[in-house]
Parts: structure tokens; sequence; C-alpha cells
């Protein structure tokens, strides 16, 4: 079974940057398309970044493009989020997606087939 787990969130002010870690085992991290998503309390899961099987292709949300990089290490079976220039509207839980293709990105809430647990990310002003 397919596991995922978050670290790196934490408090920052705003500007600052975080980096997340998200640790896949239980399948073959190469045949994932991995994700972010971010929920605010009272709002949608929604995706931040998501990145192909290979590093290839990745996508991002509009408001985060420029800010956050998404990146992986088939080696280390270990996709991350590289965040700057953070804001206070970033504040969120974070969360790791997995979907079984060698192809696509992911790009809505419905396609993963695994989560992890989630990181909060709080960023004040």
């Amino acid at each position: 079974q397919v596991q995922l787990v978050e670290s790196g969130g934490g408090s920052v002010q705003a500007g600052g940057s975080l980096r997340l870690s998200c640790a896949f085992s239980g399948g073959t991290f190469s045949t994932y398309a991995m994700g972010w998503f971010r929920q605010a309390p009272g709002k949608e899961r929604d995706i931040v970044a998501s990145i192909n099987w290979s590093g290839a292709t990745t996508y991002y949300k509009d408001s985060v493009k420029g800010r956050f990089t998404i990146s992986r290490d088939n080696a280390k079976n270990t996709v991350y989020l590289q965040m700057s220039s953070l804001k206070p509207e970033d504040t969120a839980d974070y969360y790791c997606a997995a979907r079984t293709t060698r192809v696509a990105v992911i790009r809505t809430s419905t396609e993963p087939n695994y989560w992890g647990q989630g990181t909060p990310v709080t960023v004040s002003s």
C-alpha cells in the first residue's frame, strides 16, 4: 500500500521561505505523477503544483507561479515543494498526492489515488 508522509511545514513571516518534502513508500515511485494541494479553513482542497513521473513536466496554480517550485528525486522516492516569497494567503494545510500515471500531471483533487496526512503552513504578516 502506498504511503505518503509530508514534512517541512511550519510558521514563517511573509516574504519567507519553506521547503516541503513528501516521502513515498509502498510502490514504484517513478510510475506516479505527484502533486501538492492545499486546503485553508472553510475552503476546498486545491492544486498548488504537480509534476509528472520523470520531472520533465510541471503544472502550477497561477497564484504561485514564480514563487513555488516542485521537484522530485526518483532515487530518493521524494517530491519537494520549495516555497518562496510566501504570503499570508498561502496559509493552509498542504497535502502530498500521487496518481498512477507515467504521462500526465495532476490538476484536480479528483485525480489522485493516494494522499498524505497533510502538513500545516502558516504565514504571518
